[in-house]
């Protein structure tokens, strides 16, 4: 199906499997871990990320993104490690910008340097940032926009032009803007991946990632993946496929509520600073309007000084503290404590992330209810 179609009919319609037999309106769920091998095209096994269900998943997921081809995997990490691995060798280096999932920056400090892989962390975000880090045996530029859980965007155009000019592969994790918001393969970014656990998912009871891409990378990175056996279960697969179709509406619906929220918070005198790249005043407010759809579903904000974060999450009803992001309800959480605990107070310090940061994740209730709900746990500390 082209991409030309809209969010909603690709999230509904692309890859999915027509049950031939009883003419169901959903697709069928292929569950066996065992096919023919002989006379057929494809020798089909679940690790090797082929089985129908998996091959039907890839197409929608591809389309959402305007890329040639996806693989699905059993998280988040498991894309982005094994993304990583296919494109880098021991001697090679890597240029990452300075913020970053947690997950991901603990890979690369912990990990790295048992295969031999340099790597250097940009300063920042920007563009001459990255490229003031470019080393003659450098040959991926990975970056993540918005980022977690500050919400610093990174130019997507810019770094696909420094990375050609450089002969590098680039690489995002798109997860926090979802497809819905942005695309960036439209902007010249070779690789996008996500951890469909979140907005993909959307309903916090799914874990699994997704690498997009042409289809020659992707084939690249399915020589690794089906040796390190990171593929997803074909009942998964199915239930992603089934949270996808919602997604389009789902995100619409927290793009909404989150701007305004945004909005009530920055104007609070409880708090002290709001990240969200929907607000004028934010450093890449330009940037998102001309890279952004719309401009997601979070945020993070600080309160002030007087207020302790954890004392105020346990008063809040409708908002849950709980540690993912994405899901139809509204969460909050502490990133000192959760993504990115494993790293050092040093490290955070130099990213941004004080410890008393909190990331909100808008749901798809009502404003007023969740405005309602800060605005009463707010009051506790006047």
């Amino acid at each position: 199906m082209s991409t030309s179609k809209g969010i909603n009919t690709i999230c509904t319609h692309t890859g999915e499997l027509e049950d031939k037999e009883y003419q169901g309106a959903v697709s069928p769920l292929y569950m066996s871990t065992s096919y023919v091998f002989e006379e057929v095209e494809v020798k089909r096994y679940p690790r090797y990320f082929n089985t129908p269900n998996q091959v039907a998943l890839a197409k929608k997921m591809a389309a959402l993104e305007h890329g040639e081809d996806a693989l699905i995997f059993g998280s988040g990490m498991s894309a982005i490690s094994n993304t990583l691995m296919a494109f880098l060798h021991s001697g090679d280096h890597v240029v990452f910008q300075d913020a970053l999932y947690g997950g991901t920056t603990n890979l690369v400090t912990e990990e790295f340097h048992k295969f031999g892989i340099e790597y250097s962390f940009a300063k920042d975000s920007a563009v001459d940032s990255l490229e003031a880090e470019i080393k003659e045996n450098t040959k991926l530029i990975y970056i993540e926009s918005p980022s977690n859980p500050l919400m610093k965007l990174t130019d997507m155009e810019g770094v696909a032009k420094l990375a050609k000019k450089h002969g590098l592969v680039s690489m995002i994790d798109n997860t926090f803007a979802s497809p819905v918001n942005q695309n960036p393969l439209d902007f010249g970014i070779d690789i996008v991946i996500h951890s469909a656990t979140k907005y993909m998912g959307g309903h916090s009871d799914i874990l699994a990632g997704t690498v997009i891409s042409s289809s020659e990378y992707i084939d690249r990175v399915r020589q690794l993946a089906k040796n390190l056996g990171g593929n997803l279960s074909d009942y998964t697969v199915w239930l992603l496929e089934r949270s996808l179709k919602t997604m389009g509406i789902r995100v619409k619906a927290q793009n909404e509520n989150a701007l305004e929220l945004a909005k009530y918070l920055a104007a609070h005198d409880s708090i002290s600073k709001v990240y969200y790249p929907g607000l004028k005043d934010h450093p890449e407010y330009e940037l998102a309007k001309r890279q952004m759809k719309a401009f997601g579903g979070m945020m993070s904000f600080e309160l002030k000084d007087t207020i302790n974060a954890s004392a105020f999450m346990k008063e809040l009803n409708l908002i849950k503290p709980s540690m993912s992001l994405a899901g139809v309800e509204s969460t909050i959480l502490l990133p000192s404590k959760t993504s990115h605990g494993l790293l050092s107070p040093e490290e955070r310090e130099k990213q941004g992330i004080k410890d008393g940061l909190l990331r909100f994740s808008v749901g798809i209730e009502d404003f007023e209810d969740l405005k309602e709900d800060l605005t009463q746990a707010l009051e506790k500390f006047k």
